[in-house]
């Protein structure tokens, strides 16, 4: 893409954005880098790459892609040979555990991420090297005395020596105090040393190592210590030369990983640029475009990305299927610039990955060249006039067009004579339709407004403009030419009506009818759109209550299934004991005919027996106090029992004539009026109860917020919930205390360690509120 196109749109504005976004610094320097792509198969592999990130940043859990560095330069150092400090082995080593962190995270994703799992795949652990240089070198970047034995062994004489040396200049700070400027051991040239006054140094003896800005202090390493001092410069110089041997291994350990290492800090920069891209996208409220090569924009409520979303106006753009240009007119003002801007813009950040600011659904297309004629671009140095630059930025424009192509003009032909301005805008435009490019284009030249009624693939629009309120609404109107709102301003502003009159007396009857046609086609344009909304919103109502149909009959289906299959396994039951039942009784007959003394009251009772072993299948009926809520209208705390669930609850408040919303224990449902039964309704007592007893239908919240209170109140509130709770048989609930000074929280847990009914309790996990909240756990 062409730079200046690029400056033009402002992209570089969007990939700052972008580059903020990113977690590290190689991610940061990736996306800093990124440049629009043409070719269709890269863009729709940066788009499912965005489309996965944004599948993690959506649960809500945070990314571990912290404490990783560009270690890079490092690694380049080391393998020419070179020897890395103690910060450089730190960031390699917190590197390779970043690294392991993020492989780790990825892996344990129960979401299907075919291309996140295949780049952290190539991440490799290096536990051995991170563990290698850890055991040599703390978080601090100091190397440990653990390091090497000979190190320790150094240290261990270091720290003797000096203690010898500190207790003699502490002797004499003791004895010879009046000749010091003040009793303290100091240090200089990596020396211990004494501040002696002036006028004692000879008293004292030594070596001068430095002395203060008057000349009176004297900083005097004395005799005594001068061969300890010097045998402590000989154990700083071995620590220097282990130091260095140790660093001098961890590099070349260093070295020898070089290759797995750089592959590791790529798949981390790659990633890192994956989330930043699905964080930019998440704060626009984007949404993935489908990508084509055949030149099709489809975008619907699209915003400009720079725009905040609380001030810019969405607006649907449509181009490449039934028309290849759209040409914008109307006057200067109402946001057209903006429009070609957001197209142009959006188009180059979906070819560099990037979703787009507009719903979803939105189609973008990959064009090989973006061209934009946008702005004022007089240049001085070169003594062209505005409509000189333009015709030049035109003339290249003009030379690389053909069907892959964007193009973007702003104010065709602005900047010379009317007449000659608009008949050379309609050439060029004629010019590049014909090339089958895509273009937008705008003007406020009035002989383009039919340009669109003339010339296939190509159709007008306008900003609509509000005459009431004098001000642009910044939403275009396809298929909309725009017109002069200049009578009806000057109406509005006090302007005499003759004087207008007179004015409209001057313009052609061709022009009254075009202007005539355009208010006639706004207006239907407006109704259409609102009713399309209307109908659009109905549309959605219907789906949705179509779906909540469909769920319920296929909840309806599967327990009517269960039953009948419970039904089935009793009746299988009860035939089974009757054929058991009934063989016994045909055994007793035959017995009875054999023996040949059958008596009437013994067939008599062996009747009964065969009729008592007919199976019985008992059936539920319907409790005489329930009362079908068809004929009888539902009241707020009204008892109901939900057919489709066989459960008991209450009515919350009735919704409409048909719905009602409900409570079933601990959820609140939107039910039909046909689907409840009238069980009782609620009791008036005008006692005060001494004690009220609540089951497991009671309703109680699963958590309890006491941020803000009293802790005398707060614990009066955690007991009385606490009953409610266990009455309600939750299996456990959720404290909300904060973290503020602790006090809260210490109450909290001192009060569930000796509640009986508390099995156990933990803090919040890191999706529950972390320290602030206490999860508490039933026996």
């Amino acid at each position: 893409m062409n730079e200046r196109i690029l400056r033009v749109l402002d992209y570089q504005k969007v990939i700052d954005r972008l580059t903020q976004r990113a977690q590290t610094s190689i991610g940061k320097d990736l996306a800093s880098k990124i440049k629009p792509s043409t070719n269709l198969e890269e863009v729709n592999r940066l788009q499912e790459e965005t489309d996965e990130a944004s599948q993690v940043i959506r649960l809500n859990i945070p990314v571990p892609l912290g404490g990783i560095f560009d270690i890079r330069p490092s690694l380049k150092r080391s393998v020419i040979g070179g020897v890395l400090s103690t910060s450089e082995c730190l960031d390699v080593a917190n590197t390779i555990y970043g690294g392991r962190q993020l492989k780790d995270f990825i892996d344990g994703l129960d979401e299907e991420l075919s291309i996140l799992k295949e780049l952290v795949e190539g991440i490799t652990p290096l536990r051995n090297l991170e563990l290698q240089i850890k055991s040599c070198i703390d978080d601090h970047g100091h190397v440990m005395d653990s390091a090497t034995e000979k190190l320790r062994g150094i240290r261990s004489s270091i720290r003797t020596h000096e203690s010898r040396i500190r207790e003699k200049l502490e002797s004499y700070t003791r004895t010879k105090s009046n000749m010091l400027s003040d009793a303290i051991v100091t240090i200089r040239n990596d020396r211990y040393v004494l501040p002696v006054k002036h006028e004692y140094r000879g008293a004292v003896g030594g070596i001068v190592h430095d002395q203060s800005a008057s000349g009176q202090t004297l900083f005097m390493e004395p005799k005594a210590v001068v061969d300890l001092n010097n045998q402590l410069q000989e154990l700083y110089a071995k620590e220097k030369q282990e130091i260095d041997r140790i660093l001098r291994e961890l590099s070349q350990s260093i070295a020898e990983e070089e290759f797995f290492l750089s592959e590791n800090v790529r798949i981390l920069a790659i990633v890192d640029y994956m989330f930043a891209r699905a964080n930019l996208a998440s704060e626009m409220k984007a949404s993935r475009p489908t990508m084509n090569d055949q030149g099709i924009i489809k975008m619907q409520q699209a915003r400009h990305p720079l725009i905040e979303m609380d001030e810019v106006v969405a607006n649907d753009i449509e181009i490449g299927s039934e028309y290849t240009s759209i040409v914008i007119t109307g006057p200067n003002t109402g946001g057209k610039t903006v429009t070609l801007k957001m197209v142009g813009l959006c188009t180059l950040m979906a070819q560099s990955g990037l979703q787009v600011p507009a719903l979803d659904g939105c189609e973008m297309a990959v064009f090989e060249h973006v061209f934009a004629d946008i702005g004022d671009e007089q240049s001085i140095e070169q003594n062209l006039s505005t409509f000189s630059s333009h015709m030049t930025n035109i003339v290249d424009i003009l030379n690389h067009v053909d069907d892959k192509t964007l193009v973007l003009f702003d104010e065709l032909g602005a900047g010379t004579d009317p007449q000659e301005g608009a008949a050379l805008a309609m050439s060029i435009l004629d010019e590049v339709v014909s090339r089958n490019a895509r273009v937008i284009a705008t003007t406020h030249y009035p002989e383009l407004k039919a340009y669109g009624y003339n010339r296939e693939n190509v159709i007008n629009a306008s900003m609509e403009f509000d005459v009431q309120s004098l001000q642009p609404t910044y939403r275009l109107l396809i298929g909309v030419p725009g017109r002069s709102n200049a009578f009806e301003i000057s109406k509005r502003l006090g302007l005499d009506q003759t004087i207008i009159e007179r004015a409209k007396s001057h313009i052609g009857v061709d022009s009254k009818s075009v202007e005539n046609m355009i208010a006639s086609l706004e207006k239907s344009k407006t109704q259409a759109e609102r009713e399309y909304e209307e109908a659009h919103k109905v549309l959605l109502e219907s789906e949705k209550l179509r779906k909540e149909m469909e769920e319920e009959w296929e909840r309806f289906e599967n327990k009517r299934e269960t039953l009948y299959k419970k039904a089935e396994e009793k009746a299988e039951k009860a035939l089974s004991k009757a054929r058991e039942e009934a063989e016994i009784i045909v055994s007793e007959i035959r017995k009875m005919k054999t023996d040949a003394k059958l008596k009437e009251h013994e067939w008599i009772e062996a009747k009964k027996m065969l009729e008592e072993a007919q199976p019985s299948l008992s059936s539920k009926q319907k409790d005489k106090n329930v009362q079908h809520t068809s004929t009888q209208e539902l009241s707020p705390g009204d008892e109901i029992k939900l057919l489709t669930l066989n459960q008991n609850g209450t009515v919350i408040e009735k919704v409409n004539e048909h719905e009602y919303l409900v409570q079933v224990g601990i959820m609140k449902v939107k039910v039909k009026k046909s689907d409840l039964l009238l069980v009782g309704k609620p009791k008036q007592t005008y006692q005060k109860p001494l004690a009220t007893v609540k089951g497991s239908n009671y309703h109680v919240p699963l958590e309890l917020d006491l941020r803000g209170e009293r802790f005398e109140d707060a614990l009066l509130k955690l007991e009385k919930y606490v009953d409610d709770a266990t009455l309600a048989g939750y299996p456990k609930v959720f404290i909300i205390h904060g973290k503020g000074t602790g006090a809260l929280r210490k109450g909290v847990q001192d009060f569930v360690k000796k509640h009986p009914s508390i099995a156990s309790s933990r803090p919040g996990a890191a999706g529950e509120g972390g320290s602030g909240v206490t999860v508490i756990e039933f026996r």
